[in-house]
C-alpha cells in the first residue's frame, strides 16, 4: 500500500503527501520550532493529523524504528521520513528543517544560560518547561495508544512488553540498551512467528 493510499484511522479521505523538499523544510522546521522540550508530541499532530502524511500506525511504525536507532529519535524520523518521498534530497531537507534553525536558537540560548544561570528565576522556568515536555510525552502516548489494536503483538502481548519495559527501566533501573535489546529480540520474534 502506499502513502497515498492509506488513510488515517476513523477518516475516510486519502492521506496527502508533500509537495517538494522545500514544503518538508518548512513542515519540519515549524515541527521544530514549536517542540520546546521534546519535538515527539508535535511531530505526530503535524505528520498525521495537520498535513495528514502519515497515518498513526505508519507513525507509530517510524517512530519505533527511529528509538531503536543511534540518535535522537525525532532526527532519525526526520531522514526516514523525507528518504520516503524524495530519497536523499528529501532526508536532507528534512534534517536541514529540524536542526538548522533551532540549532541558531539553541547557541544563543546557551549563551544567554551561561550568563543568567545563577538567578533562581531561570532554573525554575527549567524545571517548568521539563514537566511540560513530560505531559507532552504523556499525552502522545495517551493519542497512540489505540494503534496497538492493529499490532501483529496483539492489545494485551504489546500491553505486557510495554508494562515490563516500564518495570525494567524505571522500577529495576537496568539499562536501556540491554531492554530493548532483550525485549525487542523476543517481540520481533513473536511478531515474525504471527506474521508466518
Amino acid at each position: 500500500m502506499t502513502p497515498e493510499q492509506a488513510a488515517t484511522p476513523g477518516d475516510d479521505l486519502p492521506l496527502a503527501q508533500p509537495r517538494s523538499a522545500g514544503e518538508l523544510f518548512v513542515t519540519f522546521n515549524r515541527l521544530a520550532l514549536q517542540g520546546f522540550g521534546g519535538v515527539l508530541a508535535i511531530a505526530q499532530r503535524e505528520l498525521v493529523e495537520r498535513q495528514r502524511w502519515l497515518s498513526r500506525e505508519q507513525f507509530v511504525e517510524m517512530l519505533a524504528l527511529s528509538q531503536v536507532l543511534p540518535g535522537p529519535n525525532v532526527v532519525n524520523l526526520a531522514l526516514m521520513f523525507g528518504d520516503r518521498f524524495f530519497g536523499l534530497r528529501g532526508a536532507l531537507a528534512a534534517l536541514a528543517g529540524m536542526l538548522v534553525v533551532p540549532l541558531v536558537i539553541v547557541v544563543a540560548l546557551a549563551a544567554a544560560y551561561a550568563e543568567f544561570s545563577r538567578f533562581a528565576m531561570v532554573s525554575g522556568a527549567l524545571r517548568g518547561m521539563g514537566a511540560v515536555a513530560a505531559g507532552l510525552i504523556i499525552a502522545t502516548a495517551f493519542k497512540l495508544i489505540g494503534t496497538l489494536r492493529n499490532n501483529r503483538l496483539g492489545l494485551p502481548t504489546a500491553s505486557a512488553f510495554s508494562v515490563l519495559t516500564f518495570v525494567m527501566i524505571a522500577l529495576l533501573h537496568w539499562p536501556l540498551v540491554w531492554v530493548i535489546v532483550g525485549l525487542g529480540a523476543v517481540a520481533i520474534a513473536i511478531a515474525w512467528r504471527r506474521w508466518r
